[in-house]
């Protein structure tokens, strides 16, 4: 592909964070919210090749080799797809925290492709860069999954596959309130408590809430999204990662919220809710729940089809 003749030479995209998951849908579902978010400025460079030239706002050192940085990685990637003879120079602002279970990883690499998307000379679809964002997603987990790659891209619900996403519908006013607990755990971590293998039978029943969640969604029955929000492989195992948990999602079902569980790999919690009135109420024993066990924690309420990645600024 030959270089870019188009004006904007830099653009600057911001990524939502996301809930991963939703309970039973492990690495396949996930939805954006309006929370805090990360940003990407991306510039031209003259020669092929990936440079991080800052990264703001983190409390913990990430990487600057752009094969370890999320960020860096989708746009290798997105680069070597394209045989492009230009390249890019990134500044990372986090505004997702590190370790918290709301998809900063993700948001980062796919602010970066957003953005270096508005500077190719042909810009692609949101499926085509879906790829190349899970890649740089890849860097900070060890897996290819795209439950939060995916709702960044398309905004909203959507079920992700390997090749695939599609955007899912949610009944009229269905709210998420998710609740950060001030404690760090890493992807890579939570997921080497999933090894040991599961049995059969544990697989059907998963399956069975995440088709029962599913259903509730395209058949816009808010009542049977109880049914669905559930993880019987993923949540158990994890649980003891994450202190107070079993207290904070006993307070949201106590609360009213129609169901719960880690928000990707943790430690976030989510509860999905009928309305913001009934959001803010389990937000607030959900907080309470962390509190009686010494953890603060942050809190935020929105509707569950939230925003996704957009450019914010161009130009050259």
């Amino acid at each position: 592909m030959k270089a870019a003749t188009a004006m904007n030479t830099w653009a600057h995209a911001r990524a939502p964070c996301s809930v991963g998951n939703v309970a039973a849908g492990f690495d396949l579902l996930g939805h954006t919210f309006a929370g805090p978010a990360d940003e990407v400025l991306v510039r031209r460079m003259p020669t092929p090749g990936v440079r991080i030239g800052a990264i703001h706002g983190s409390t913990t050192e990430l990487p600057r080799d752009a094969m370890r940085n999320t960020a860096g990685a989708a746009l290798l990637a997105l680069g070597a797809a394209l045989d492009l003879d230009f390249g890019f120079e990134i500044e990372i602002h986090k505004g997702i925290a590190y370790a918290a279970g709301l998809g900063g990883s993700a948001a980062s690499s796919v602010a970066a492709v957003v953005a270096a998307n508005a500077l190719l000379p042909t810009p692609l679809t949101r499926e085509l860069l879906y790829p190349h964002a899970v890649s740089g997603e890849a860097a900070a987990s060890g897996a290819r999954h795209g439950d939060n790659v995916g709702p960044m891209l398309l905004g909203g619900l959507v079920l992700a596959s390997s090749d695939r996403l599609l955007r899912v519908p949610v009944p009229a006013g269905l709210h998420c309130a998710v609740v950060h607990p001030h404690c760090e755990l890493q992807t890579r971590a939570a997921r080497a408590v999933l090894a040991e293998p599961y049995p059969l039978h544990a697989f059907v029943v998963q399956s069975t809430y995440l088709a029962l969640l599913l259903a509730a969604c395209y058949r816009n029955e808010v009542q049977l999204l109880r049914e669905g929000l559930h993880d019987v492989l993923v949540e158990p195992r994890r649980a003891a990662l994450v202190p107070g948990f079993a207290s904070v999602r006993a307070a949201l079902l106590d609360a009213g919220a129609l169901g719960g569980s880690l928000s990707g790999a943790g430690p976030s919690v989510f509860a999905w809710c009928t309305d913001a009135a009934s959001a803010h109420a389990v937000l607030a024993a959900m907080r309470a729940a962390f509190a009686g066990h010494d953890i603060d924690s942050d809190g935020w309420v929105a509707p569950v089809d939230g925003p996704r990645a957009e450019v914010i600024a161009c130009g050259s």
